[in-house]
């Protein structure tokens, strides 16, 4: 093979690898982010995780921590208890 067309083919492979491969490329910078993306959901979710663990453990053995939440969440009192309902504050008054 003659050094032109060795150059020839070269310059060819060149511009195949730049076609092909430069996609490739863009595709792994890409992947790159939804992995760094998808790591940041799974640290958020682990965090949620354990939050909602230390919830059920103090639901499971603590007796107040249930009382607390059933006031708070579902209004609900004990015999002979009022509950004073007042309207919402306004802003500057």
């Amino acid at each position: 093979m003659s050094p032109r067309a060795l150059r020839g083919v070269m310059a060819a492979a060149a511009v195949l690898l730049l076609v092909y491969g430069g996609g490739s490329l863009v595709r792994v910078w890409q992947m790159q982010r939804e992995v760094e993306t998808l790591e940041r959901d799974i640290a958020s979710l682990r965090d949620e995780t354990h939050r909602l663990s230390r919830t059920i453990d103090g639901l499971r053995n603590n007796p107040d921590e249930i009382e607390r939440l059933a006031r708070e969440t579902l209004g609900l009192v004990k015999p002979g208890e009022r509950i004073l309902k007042l309207p919402p504050s306004t802003p500057g008054g």
